[in-house]
Order: C-alpha cells, then structure tokens, then sequence
C-alpha cells in the first residue's frame, strides 16, 4: 500500500463538518479516526492540524463542544454541529463540487474536434 497523503488545504472543515452531520457528536480522535477510515484510510490527520481546525470551527459558531466520558471511560471533548455549521456545511459543499468540476476540465483530455 502507498503512503499516506496529508488532508488538503481548506478541506479538513468540510470533512469535520460533514462528519458530524452523518455521525452526530464525536470527540476528537473519533472524528480523526472516521476521516481517514471515510478516505479509505489514504489519508493522514495530523492532531496538530485537527485540534486547531476544531477551535476555529468552534470560535466561528460552526461547532460546539461538551465534555462527556468517552467509550474507554476517559474524560474526552465532544464536538457537534450547530445550525450555522449545517448552513456551512451546504455551502462549502456547493463551493467545493464547483471548483472540483473546474479542476476535473482541466484535467479530462481534450476532444479532437
């Protein structure tokens, strides 16, 4: 198997965002841990790009968080979406299959016409 690629600049609040949506309130390493399983596992998170990403995304309203017990019985920071995060989460959606659709044009070979 290859090595694994780091995730994609502006892309991890996407993947958090509508990872909370699909599995509701995760703490941090089972949002890590989901992410890379959900890229078959061809990615790669780093803690030091993810926790920094979860403050961001909590500071902007997207998030928020609550401290529960984990399912190993450890104290642990839950995260989940608010409703502005499901507003975000559609629009950067949109925004990402447009510039993916942009990219996938320049990237199709060229019809002989």
């Amino acid at each position: 198997m290859g090595e694994k690629s780091d995730v994609w600049q502006g892309t991890l609040a996407l993947m958090v965002l509508r990872t909370l949506e699909t599995l509701g309130p995760l703490h941090g390493y089972g949002l890590a841990r989901r992410i890379e399983q959900t890229s078959g596992d061809l990615l790669q998170l780093n803690y030091g790009t993810l926790y920094p990403s979860l403050l961001k995304l909590e500071q902007e309203g997207f998030i928020r968080s609550r401290w529960g017990v984990s399912e190993n019985n450890r104290r642990a920071k839950f995260y989940e979406l608010t409703k502005a995060g499901q507003r975000q989460l559609k629009k950067a959606a949109a925004e990402w299959e447009q510039t993916t659709g942009i990219l996938a044009r320049f990237l199709t070979p060229a019809q002989e016409g």
